[in-house]
Parts: C-alpha cells; sequence; structure tokens
C-alpha cells in the first residue's frame, strides 16, 4: 500500500474574466458556499482550453473561442467544495471585458475587486494561487 498521498485528484480548468472595471468574475455553484472562477472538469476529448470555453459558456454565458483564452498558469490546490481532495487547474485569462449571467449550476455570481478587501468566502485555488500570479502581471 502506499503511504504517499491517497486523496482523490480532479482535474479542472479554470478562467478569470474581467468586467469594465477591471473586476474579477466569481462564481457559486449551487450547494456550495465558496466563490470560485467559471470553470469545470473535461469531457472526453477537450483540451484544457476547450473545457475552459465550454464551462465558460454553460456557467455564465461568455461566448469565446478556446484559442483565445491566454494561459496563466496550472496549479495543485485544495478543492473548495470536496473535503480531503486536490484540484490540478489549469487557469486562463479571458481578454476583454465581459458581461455574465449565472447559468447551469450556478446559484450567484459575484464581480471582485482585486484592490479591495477580499471576502473569506474564496476558493483556496483563488487565494492560494491566481490572486497572487494575477497581482504580479505588470499593468
Amino acid at each position: 500500500m502506499n503511504a504517499l498521498n491517497t486523496n482523490p485528484l480532479i482535474v479542472v480548468s479554470a478562467v478569470c474574466v474581467f468586467d469594465e472595471a477591471g473586476r474579477l468574475l466569481t462564481v457559486r455553484k449551487r450547494g456550495t458556499d465558496k466563490f470560485m472562477h467559471p470553470g469545470g472538469k473535461p469531457e472526453a476529448g477537450e483540451t484544457a482550453a476547450q473545457t475552459a470555453a465550454r464551462e465558460l459558456a454553460e456557467e455564465v454565458g461568455i461566448i469565446l473561442a478556446a484559442e483565445e483564452l491566454v494561459p496563466l498558469g496550472i496549479w495543485l490546490a485544495d478543492a473548495a467544495n470536496e473535503a480531503a481532495t486536490q484540484i490540478q487547474a489549469t487557469v486562463f485569462t479571458a481578454p476583454g471585458a465581459w458581461h455574465a449571467h449565472p447559468s447551469a449550476e450556478i446559484a450567484e455570481i459575484r464581480w471582485l475587486d482585486l484592490a479591495g478587501e477580499l471576502p473569506n468566502d474564496l476558493a483556496p485555488l483563488l487565494t492560494d494561487h491566481v490572486l497572487p500570479a494575477l497581482w504580479s502581471q505588470p499593468g
């Protein structure tokens, strides 16, 4: 028996979407209490970017070709809504400014001011990896 990490690993893609004011889109899925990026698990044969583009359309109504997404990074993080589970997230940014509306399993959307005080209900991927990456980008 392998005594190393035996926790499940979920592979996901996620997208950073911004509005005209430069705020970051976060979403809360039904039955959960953490806000995160739009995104989710790949379907058979999908690339990470294809997954991200499909999930963006399904969850918040933003239609963007997979090729238009800009890679931000790939990280391991604790899953926000599943105990003792890690996610491997490929995160992209969507160029431009967007409007979004909750669809599919999304119960609520919230635009996050990255210069303001952060709420305490954000997913670990967002707080531990994505926000520091966004803050370190020039401009």
